[in-house]
């Protein structure tokens, strides 16, 4: 319970403290988009490159895990988004942000510290693999559904084209590409290099939050709460609910792998689906809405988890 605590209130924190500096005035109206434009073309893509390039190729494919965590993600992912289309009807788009509301989670800022907590070392590389596909599979798959959206009434092949140049232009597929990259050639990262990523990728998550925090100034959530009530659902007990069947009726892995597949499943929707959002100006509300929501209920439900499992 107290690891929990350490970690998800902090993150309320940085919340909260962005929504106050806003009501105060302290920084300039476009201070949100600013600082989210930054987190997206900067930080982040500091982040992917370092993480990618420092996970072993090997390493990184461990099957089970993959199976057991991609299964959940892409169950859960389905049954929102299916649900969705006939109870919170919308455009493309919007339903495959609710779907990444619904499934991505926040591994990098939570997820790695939890399992470093509970498992120490040996929950770092199942830490880093989820980080790895949430933010270079999850939210490439979301970059697609958003760019088939802004592309509908163009002919088939300029849509696929508009739909890979998307993808590909995307800062974050390219750096974790570029990471990935140096890790299979074998090549090592200077130092100055991984000093100026580390620093930059360290500013991903905090500034993320508090631009959430800027961006709920002024505006009411109350709209839509039965669709947030539905994506908090899906991602606090759906989510690992299916991945925890996966990891640990189906496939054969270490416990510890097992484990660090649900936790990371069960984790607070991520800041990264308030960025991609406000960045296409779609779905913004909902998503910050689901983000504080569900990071504020996890204190509960991942406490629960953690005793069901008997780590912490």
């Amino acid at each position: 319970m107290g690891a929990v605590i350490n970690i998800v209130l902090p993150v309320f924190a940085i919340m909260l403290a962005g929504y106050l500096a806003g009501r105060f005035k302290l920084l300039g109206p476009a201070s949100s988009e600013a600082l989210n434009s930054f987190v997206y073309f900067v930080a982040l893509p500091a982040l992917f490159f370092i993480s990618m390039a420092r996970v072993e190729i090997a390493e990184a494919f461990h099957v089970p895990f993959l199976i057991a965590f991609g299964g959940g993600l892409l169950g859960s992912f389905g049954f929102s988004v299916l649900v969705a289309v006939f109870v919170f009807p919308n455009r493309l788009a919007a339903l495959g942000l609710h779907g990444l509301c619904a499934v991505f989670s926040n591994t990098g800022y939570l997820g790695i510290p939890l399992l470093l907590t509970a498992f120490g070392e040996a929950g770092k590389l199942p830490g880093i693999i989820s980080t790895v596909v949430m933010g270079a599979v999850v939210m490439t798959i979301g970059l697609a559904i958003i760019e088939t959206d802004l592309s509908q009434g163009a002919r088939p092949i300029r849509v696929l084209g508009k739909i890979l140049l998307g993808v590909v232009k995307s800062p974050l597929v390219l750096s974790a590409a570029a990471g990935l990259s140096v890790s299979a050639m074998g090549w090592s990262v200077p130092a100055a290099v991984a000093t100026f990523a580390d620093i930059l990728g360290a500013a991903a998550s905090p500034c993320a939050l508090f631009a959430i925090g800027l961006f709920m100034v002024g505006r009411s959530f109350t709209a839509g709460m039965e669709e947030v009530g539905w994506l908090v659902t899906i991602k606090l007990l759906v989510h690992p609910a299916i991945t925890w069947w996966l990891a640990f009726a189906v496939m054969d892995m270490a416990p510890v792998w097992a484990a660090a597949a649900v936790i990371q499943a069960a984790l607070p929707t991520g800041a990264l689906v308030f960025v991609l959002a406000q960045k296409y100006d779609i779905y913004v509300q909902r998503s910050t809405a689901a983000i504080m929501v569900s990071t504020v209920l996890s204190v509960i439900t991942l406490s629960a988890l953690f005793v069901f499992l008997g780590v912490g």
